[in-house]
């Protein structure tokens, strides 16, 4: 890998969380995760995950993607706020026992959207991290928005943006299942899987897929598409492999071939 590029990873909060029961960590799968950071021992890596069932349910209940609208939403965007830190706690506390020298960089301090789209991003803490030999880890967050007064930030939207803008070599996602399908794996048991997708193809998929449920705030596998499409433009490799699974991040760091879905521009 070329010394000035860099991998960004995203660990899914379905994979970390259980989203069948809200504030649910899923303390082994965290811990096990950890390990293989470890292990790969990648240099340049930013890693984001997700909020699963710690950053959902106050955030749909509260309405918070939608925007500012009253005062009640308030309560609402600190609940989901604080929540992401205890999470990112969880995580943050696997990697530094595992001597890591990861260092949490808060989304709502360094972020600004407009219209639920990253509009001012303060990429000096994530620059000087990285070039001191740091971990960052950044995560999905309420965050205050120029024309919502607040919204929610997903962790993919995150990915690519910083993907993009420090000129990353490849995404590594990490989700619950094992790649891309043709239709829902969860509901659909005949679903095919995809092992490598173009640019072109990934477009026509995503049009076939259509939009996710209102369940997951940030949007699902269609939001992910979506999402990552820019960076693939880039010409961004971007590896989704199943990170429930042991050692799938560790060889997909590695550089080792692993069951899930390949996507290149071409």
């Amino acid at each position: 890998m070329n010394k000035d590029k860099f991998t960004v990873l995203k660990i899914g909060g379905s994979v970390i969380t259980d989203k069948s029961a809200e504030y649910s960590a899923r303390m082994e799968d965290i811990r096990r995760l950890a390990k293989e950071i470890k292990e790969a021992n990648i240099k340049n890596l930013v890693t984001v995950h997700g909020g699963g069932s710690f950053g959902h349910p106050s955030a749909q209940q509260y309405a918070l993607r939608d925007g500012f609208k009253e005062e009640s939403q308030k309560i609402g965007f600190a609940e989901t706020h604080y929540a992401m830190t205890m999470l990112n706690g969880l995580f943050m506390d696997a990697l530094i026992w595992r001597k890591l020298p990861a260092v949490s960089i808060t989304p709502s301090s360094c972020i600004l959207t407009k219209k639920g789209r990253i509009q001012c991003f303060e990429e000096t803490p994530f620059k000087m991290a990285l070039n001191m030999g740091f971990l960052p880890i950044t995560y999905g967050d309420a965050v205050f928005d120029t024309d919502l007064g607040f919204t929610i930030l997903s962790g993919d939207q995150l990915v690519s943006h910083i993907a993009i803008k420090f000129n990353a070599e490849r995404i590594i996602m990490g989700v619950d299942v094992d790649g891309i399908f043709d239709a829902d794996p969860k509901v659909e048991k005949n679903a095919k899987s995809h092992s490598h997708l173009t640019l072109k193809e990934l477009k026509t998929l995503q049009n076939k897929l259509g939009k996710p449920s209102a369940c997951d705030v940030t949007g699902g596998m269609f939001g992910k598409m979506t999402e990552i499409i820019p960076a693939v433009e880039k010409g961004i490799q971007v590896t989704i492999v199943n990170a429930t699974k042991s050692n799938y991040i560790y060889e997909a760091l590695k550089g080792e071939k692993v069951e899930g879905t390949l996507i290149e521009k071409e």
